[in-house]
C-alpha cells in the first residue's frame, strides 16, 4: 500500500521511532552513541528543532520532538543521511541502515506530553538496560538524566519539560519521578506507538461505547490525540482527500486528466488507450501519484479514470511506496 502524507507542519510535536533494518544495530558502542546524540542535538540546535525527550537503545531511537521552520522532514533526513554513512564507514559495513522510514506521530499535546515524556525515558528501563530507576538517573543515552541533571546536553529543553510537572525546579522534579513511578506500572505501548482509532479515543471501552451509541469519530494511526484534534490536523494537513466524499475526489480527478492532456497536447482518450507512445506513461505516472496521494483514491479507481489495470498503477507508484 502507498504512504500517506507525512503531517508535517513546522511547530508541531511529534513521537519519533526509528528502528534498525532487520531489528539489527544502530549504534554498538558509546562512541557510536555520542556520534548519534551528537548529530541529533547539533542539527536540532541549527533548524529550531525541539527536543523534549528521547531514548537511545541499540536497535532503536525514540524521540519526541516540536519541529522547526523547515518541518520534521527536513530535519529527520538530515539526521538520518548523514549518520548512516558514518556508521557504515566506522563498522566497514554496506546497505540500509534504517528500517524504511521513520515512523512519526503527530501528538496532541495537553492530553499527551507528560505520558510521552515518561514513556520515552523509562523505554530503556522496561527493556533491560538499567535496572532501577536509580541506574536511570545516570544512564546518559536518555533524557531521564539531562531532566536530573545527572548530564548536559544543551540541546534539550530541560526547563520546558521541567515547567509542565512545576513552576519551581524542586518541585517539577518531585512531580516528574512521581508521575514516572506510576506510569512505570502502566503498559503504554500501544496506546502511544499505535492503535489507530483504539488510541486516538482512549482505549477499547471508549471505542466500544461509541460503536453502541453509533457514534462516529475519526482516527489516524498517524495521529495522536482526540477526535477532535485528529480532524482539526488533517483538515490543516491534508487536501481534498479529507474534507471531501469520494465522488467529489473523483471527479476532481477527472478535471485533473483533462488539464494535465490539454498541457500535454494530448487527448484524454488517448491517454486511456492503453498506449505507451511519447509521454504517455510519465504523465499516467504524474497523475496516478497524484490521485492515490493527494486525493487518496484506491489503485482501482486511479486505474479506471487511466484506462488500465490496477497491478499497472501498482508499479507506476513502486517507486514511490
Amino acid at each position: 500500500m502507498p504512504r500517506g502524507p507525512r503531517l508535517d507542519a513546522p511547530g508541531t510535536l511529534h513521537h519519533v521511532i526509528i528502528r534498525g533494518i532487520e531489528h539489527g544495530s544502530i549504534v554498538r558502542d558509546d562512541t557510536d552513541r555520542t556520534e548519534f546524540l551528537n548529530r541529533m542535538g547539533m542539527l536540532a540546535k541549527g533548524s529550531a528543532t525541539s527536543i523534549y525527550a528521547f531514548a537511545l537503545m541499540t536497535n532503536e531511537a525514540i524521540i519526541l520532538l516540536k519541529s522547526g521552520p523547515d518541518g520534521l522532514s527536513a530535519y529527520m533526513r538530515k539526521l538520518l543521511s548523514g549518520y548512516a554513512p558514518y556508521f557504515n564507514r566506522r563498522h566497514q559495513r554496506v546497505g540500509h541502515l534504517f528500517l524504511n522510514r521513520y515512523k512519526s506521530i503527530v501528538c496532541e499535546e495537553e492530553s499527551y506530553f507528560a505520558k510521552l515524556v515518561a514513556y520515552i525515558h523509562l523505554k530503556p528501563l522496561r527493556i533491560g538496560l538499567v535496572e532501577s530507576l536509580e541506574q536511570l538517573e545516570i544512564y546518559p543515552w536518555s533524557g531521564h538524566a539531562m531532566l536530573m541533571n545527572k548530564v548536559r546536553y544543551d540541546w534539550m529543553a530541560r526547563e520546558y519539560v521541567l515547567r509542565f510537572f512545576g513552576g519551581k525546579e524542586s518541585f517539577a522534579k518531585k512531580a516528574y519521578l512521581a508521575f514516572l513511578e506510576e506510569e512505570l506500572k502502566t503498559d503504554r505501548e500501544q496506546e502511544l506507538s499505535g492503535g489507530g482509532m483504539v488510541r486516538s479515543q482512549g482505549g477499547w471501552s471508549k471505542v466500544k461505547s461509541m460503536r453502541k451509541s453509533g457514534a462516529k469519530a475519526r482516527s489516524d494511526e498517524r495521529i495522536l490525540g482526540s477526535d477532535k484534534f485528529v480532524r482539526e490536523v488533517l483538515k490543516e494537513a491534508a487536501g481534498p482527500n479529507d474534507v471531501l466524499p469520494l465522488a467529489e475526489r473523483v471527479f476532481l480527478l477527472s478535471e485533473s486528466i483533462e488539464r494535465a492532456c490539454e498541457a500535454a497536447g494530448v487527448t484524454s482518450m488517448f491517454l486511456r488507450s492503453g498506449s505507451r507512445s511519447g509521454e504517455l506513461p510519465s504523465l499516467r505516472r504524474t497523475i496516478a501519484k497524484m490521485a492515490v496521494f493527494e486525493l487518496g483514491i484506491s489503485f482501482a479507481e486511479t486505474a479506471r479514470q487511466l484506462g488500465v489495470t490496477t497491478s499497472a498503477v501498482s508499479n507506476m507508484l513502486k517507486s514511490e511506496s
